[in-house]
């Protein structure tokens, strides 16, 4: 019955804004009341489960993406993401972008959080699509492959990374063997699949890149650019790095811890942009107040959409879905592995966030390890790849695409869905060959 409620669910939102054409945060919001009355949770429940919803997903996010909004804003403004993409046009070629944004994405998705990694990877995106003049998604699928498996294969990330600790595997190994996965499965589900893609051509939202032509003189160097866009990345992998080799207590580890965390890292980004992409350039504070002001405006309503996504998650979780699918799931036969993938991806169909199914579906599966001695390291990435199969309209990041690419629904399934469920497809089989060797 609760996975009854969940598909009436989908369908009520998706009647609402495809039908009614309904904002999609207050369909989303509508959603997540009517389902959790149908769970049978108590209204005062409800609300307070969508009110948590909302802020667990904005907490730290909505810094994130202001901030993130902002350096990306000024990177353009400036010409910066002019000159990163003319210069990787040039060296790689229109017909070979796609490589060049992979491997940035892949670069970028080691350090960051996948939402931090796509607010600032966007700029960029938006300019090589229209310096190179080729549709949105044919650049912008292979990013998000790029980012998205690394945030469910590849500690340090929050999923894997828990469900390594859960499992006592070894983090070397689990990074080793991720990476041996993560390669195939990025070229499959990021410049193979964008190929199929071409037909949906939509025009880049107004505001988020600069339209602007920018001359050779009015262009910031390339270095300047690449640096000033990877201060996040390089305080994060520092952070990563510290608490790798540094034992607890350590003076410079809380230091790196500081620097490390993901708002704090685009805030002192933001700070050395507003020098080296505004007063280093000859802009006025009013100016760069202007352009942080815009940035801002451009970003509320998708932080309000995916706010009602991570509502709709969390009534879901609250309601108890996920101990119902993980009951359903033990009474089953198969391999560790398998069964591993296939808990977290219906964990994940049905409550939206890869973390949350992950982590949920790591402790249902735990006690597997030590009773058929499986591959602990293979374990972690199994359960990865199931929770990152089929994003739909219950996950924030779901929403987060539709709203940056300026996608329809249809066309955010048939993109981002199908790109999550082949990076999640790829990875079982990746896991099942891996297992015959290792």
């Amino acid at each position: 019955m609760p996975l009854v409620i969940v598909a009436i669910g989908v369908v009520l939102l998706l009647l609402l804004m495809i039908r009614f054409k309904m904002n999609g945060f207050i369909a989303l919001v509508l959603v997540a009341l009517a389902v959790g009355l149908m769970q049978g949770m108590p209204l005062v429940k409800v609300i307070s489960s969508i009110k948590a919803g909302v802020g667990g997903t904005l907490g730290s996010l909505a810094l994130i993406m202001g901030f993130g909004a902002m350096l990306g804003k000024m990177l353009a403004d400036c010409g910066g993401a002019q000159r990163i993409a003319t210069t990787l046009i040039a060296k790689f070629g229109k017909k070979n972008i796609q490589w060049a944004v992979v491997l940035t994405g892949f670069t970028v998705g080691f350090a960051l959080f996948y939402e931090v990694g796509f607010v600032l990877m966007l700029p960029l995106v938006f300019t090589i699509a229209a310096a190179a003049n080729i549709p949105l998604l044919y650049v912008g699928v292979p990013m998000a492959a790029a980012l998205s498996v690394t945030h469910g294969f590849l500690p340090p990330h929050p999923g894997p990374t828990a469900i390594a600790t859960i499992f006592h595997a070894d983090m070397g190994k689990t990074l080793l063997f991720g990476t041996i996965l993560a390669i195939p499965t990025v070229i499959l589900a990021g410049p193979v699949y964008a190929r199929f893609l071409k037909g949906i051509d939509k025009p880049i939202p107004e505001g988020l890149y600069s339209a602007k032509t920018f001359t050779e003189e009015e262009m910031p160097g390339f270095g300047v650019s690449v640096w000033t866009s990877l201060v996040p990345v390089i305080l994060m992998a520092m952070r990563a790095v510290a608490e790798m080799i540094l034992p607890k207590g350590h003076p410079f580890l809380s230091v790196a811890e500081f620097l490390g965390d993901p708002v704090m890292a685009t805030l002192i980004a933001v700070l050395i942009a507003m020098f080296t992409f505004g007063l280093n350039r000859g802009r006025s504070m009013d100016q760069i107040n202007d352009t942080l002001t815009s940035s801002i405006k451009i970003i509320a309503m998708m932080l309000l959409i995916i706010g009602g996504g991570g509502a709709f998650k969390q009534v879901l979780v609250d309601s108890g879905v996920d101990k119902y699918i993980a009951a359903m799931m033990h009474e089953t036969n198969v391999s560790p592995l398998l069964m591993a993938w296939s808990i977290a991806a219906v964990l994940r169909i049905a409550l939206g966030s890869a973390t949350v199914a992950a982590i949920t579906a790591g402790g249902i599966v735990a006690p597997l390890i030590a009773t058929t001695g499986v591959s602990p390291e293979l374990m972690v990435i199994a359960v990865g790849s199931g929770s990152v199969i089929f994003s739909h309209v219950n996950d924030p990041g779901f929403w987060l695409f539709k709203e940056y690419f300026n996608l329809t629904i249809g066309e955010t399934i048939k993109s981002w869905s199908a790109l999550e469920t082949i990076i999640s497809v790829c990875g079982l089989v990746g896991v099942l060959l891996l297992n015959m060797v290792v």
